[in-house]
């Protein structure tokens, strides 16, 4: 199966009242397991390597090129998406690896140059046939528009997408990145007012401090697209401290990288399942 383009998946999603799963790559074995439990799940997924994740690799070529093949090879629709970009030049390279999609974080710029900055970013992508996602925001903060007490305003919002012509938006709704505990609350009204509002998908970013129940509730109100990487890696990471514990000598990586890859790829199909309802 070809490398899928998100727009019509994201649509179906919105139109159906369901969300798509988006899950972030640290290494190979991430990427496997994503495509694994998509297919075990029989659900189109999200692969998103984020500009973090290609610095930790030295640079996007060989993480983006694995993770575009393995989802090339997948019996699923699969897309390959870069996540908070902030350097253009960047994002340049993913259209040019092939990416379907790509995220501009100008969410620590003021309003004006984010939305200039992010309209220029999209006129580039669309004429590559590449989705773009952005994200509002205020300055400060490593956490961007999802530090704790952010919230998006609709007018806003609806305002920016019309005058950058982006594909979806991530908007801050009550969760932050990298939560250790699914103690976040989104706030579901404001939501709802952003679905009313905003003639794109939204997108659910910091997904991993949401519990279960909180995710369907928040997807029933209108986030289409939950970005989930945190929860991944404590999954995998709890298996592989098990398997090392129980097996002190054991030198070889894929004696402990496999069954965290196994474990990662079944999370991956109850999330997937979860967010379809």
């Amino acid at each position: 199966m070809t490398l899928s383009d998100p727009r019509p998946l994201l649509a179906a999603a919105r139109s159906g009242g369901y969300a798509i799963g988006a899950f972030n790559v640290i290494q190979i074995e991430h990427a496997e397991a994503i495509v694994a439990g998509a297919e075990q799940a029989g659900l189109p997924v999200v692969l998103q390597v984020s500009e973090n994740t290609a610095a930790f690799h030295r640079g996007l070529a060989g993480i983006g090129a694995a993770s575009l093949a393995i989802a090339a090879a997948a019996t699923v629709p699969v897309v390959v998406h870069l996540d908070h970009a902030e350097s253009e030049d960047l994002i340049d390279q993913a259209v040019a690896l092939g990416f379907t999609s790509v995220m501009f974080d100008g969410a620590k710029l003021d309003y004006a140059d984010n939305q200039a900055r992010t309209a220029d970013v999209v006129a580039r992508c669309h004429a590559a046939g590449v989705a773009v996602e952005a994200e509002l925001g205020e300055v400060g903060g490593k956490d961007g528009a999802h530090a704790p007490g952010v919230r998006t305003d609709p007018i806003e919002a609806a305002a920016f997408v019309a005058a950058t012509g982006v594909d979806s938006l991530a908007v801050a709704v009550g969760t932050s990145h990298a939560m250790a505990n699914r103690s976040a609350q989104v706030d579901l009204e404001l939501v709802r007012s952003l679905r009313a509002g905003v003639p794109v998908p939204l997108v659910l970013h910091g997904s991993s401090g949401v519990d279960d129940p909180g995710l369907v509730t928040a997807v029933r109100a209108g986030m289409t697209k939950v970005n989930i990487a945190t929860r991944l890696n404590q999954v995998m990471t709890a298996v592989v401290r098990e398997v090392l514990a129980e097996n002190p000598g054991v030198t070889d990586p894929r004696k402990y990288l496999g069954p965290g890859r196994d474990a990662v790829a079944n999370e991956v199909a109850l999330l997937l399942r979860l967010l379809r309802g």
